[in-house]
């Protein structure tokens, strides 16, 4: 992601507001958190707005000016959202997106604009988000800016404070991250067939084909912030994960399970009276799913529970 030249140094207002979408892309892939990579695009546009007309003229690049800021905002906002999760009640996992979530900061010009859309694919996983939590600040910038956005090592220098070579090695450490826990590997076909086959489980109450879909070594983690109540640890292991699952469903007979996007890959949207109260994410290795991930934090269903 090198500077771009000629609309680049075009600091009007049409062509920054046309940068929201990748500083929103960017923002969610280093916080996880819708909401949070909105604040960040807006504070980004507020110190922009806060230059003098000189000092924006002085500028050569304002979209990489952009670029830059927003990623110096999202490091000081995992240095400290660190803290704040430590202090999080249970699992925190990042804030699931589906197909049609929109850009919906104040400075955005509605729920229809495909330019306000945040954009689908691996690195945006549930599994790769939750793996990206793992990485240290200065890691999860780098390696974002570098091998998602495909921004120089030269440019990445400037926004962390290191030198290239030190920013370089950043990225190896997070690539080597990934490499020791991998998320989901299975195709899109495969994925599906999983996830159908897990909602039928669930919806019958049949334990054994329930447990014959999950790996030996599955887990389960649950989101629930201290609003709703959830697992607070991981549950660990097939039995003990299918079991709960279906006690889960027996406890509450009007639960439906609607299969939807959930971050790019096929999840479940579990609602009742017509309302979705959690989102399931799970990752699909040869055809036995070794992650589940449940998101009931109300805070944490936007894309699900707002109408634009």
């Amino acid at each position: 992601m090198s500077s771009p030249s000629g609309p680049d140094r075009d600091p009007s207002l049409g062509s920054l507001m046309a940068e929201r979408r990748r500083l929103l892309n960017l923002g969610y892939r280093m916080l996880g958190s819708v909401q949070d990579a909105e604040d960040v695009v807006q504070e980004t546009y507020a110190r922009w707005y806060a230059l003098s007309e000189e000092a924006q003229r002085a500028i050569d690049a304002p979209l990489a000016w952009l670029t830059r800021v927003a990623s110096r905002i999202c490091l000081d906002h995992l240095g400290s959202a660190r803290v704040r999760r430590e202090r999080y009640t249970g699992e925190w996992l990042p804030e699931p997106v589906r197909h049609s979530t929109p850009w919906a900061g104040t400075g955005g010009t509605g729920g229809d604009d495909p330019a306000d859309r945040i954009t689908l694919d691996e690195s945006v996983g549930m599994g790769m988000l939750v793996l990206l939590e793992t990485m240290t600040p200065a890691e999860r910038v780098a390696f974002v800016l570098h091998d998602v956005f495909g921004m120089p090592f030269t440019e990445i220098a400037e926004t962390v404070g290191r030198t290239p070579a030190a920013c370089r090695q950043l990225a190896v450490s997070a690539r080597a991250r990934l490499t020791h826990r991998r998320p989901g590997s299975s195709t899109a076909q495969e994925h599906r067939r999983a996830l159908t086959a897990f909602r039928e489980a669930c919806e019958s109450g049949d334990l054994d084909a329930l447990v014959a879909l999950l790996d030996p070594a599955v887990e389960s983690r649950s989101d629930g912030g201290g609003k709703v109540r959830a697992a607070l640890r991981p549950v660990v292991g097939r039995d003990k994960v299918a079991r709960l699952l279906l006690g889960l469903m027996r406890k509450e007979p009007g639960v439906t399970l609607v299969e939807d996007d959930v971050n790019g890959a096929p999840g479940l949207a579990v609602r009742m009276a017509d309302t979705t109260v959690a989102v399931l994410a799970m990752d699909v290795h040869g055809g036995l799913i070794t992650d589940l991930w449940l998101i009931v934090n109300p805070d944490k269903l936007h894309a699900w529970t707002s109408t634009h």
